[in-house]
């Protein structure tokens, strides 16, 4: 299990700093709050990202990204919602749920992967 979660902080580690490279400002890593966990928060030109960051190393069982499944999904939406009441931050302000999609050979960054969900 323990080698699960440093493969996992690996990968976080490499997600932000390939999206600090494209300007995305960083303000929160591994939040969590009582309805889950969000890898990465950041900036992408004025809108909030809320990103979840899969990794694997190889795509034997389909791409990091297939793991998100709508439960993933509604938990992330979740947490985003908590996130956003507990920093003020009003219904305006746009947000919008990113992947990090990561395999030994590249980082696919999916913008917009997933709508909100309830």
């Amino acid at each position: 299990m323990e080698q699960k979660r440093q493969i996992g902080k690996r990968g976080e580690e490499l997600g932000a700093h390939y999206v600090k490279e494209r300007g995305v400002n960083i303000i929160e890593k591994n939040y969590s709050c009582p309805f889950g966990e969000i890898d990465l928060i950041g900036i992408d030109r004025g809108t909030y990202v809320f990103f979840e960051v899969k990794y694997r190393r190889t795509k034997s069982f389909g791409g990091p990204e297939e793991a998100i499944d709508i439960r993933k999904q509604r938990k992330i939406s979740k947490t985003a919602d908590y996130y956003r009441m507990k920093h003020g931050l009003s219904e305006r302000k746009g947000f919008r749920f990113d992947v990090l999609a990561i395999t030994e050979e590249k980082i696919t960054w999916h913008k917009n992967a997933f709508e909100y969900r309830k």
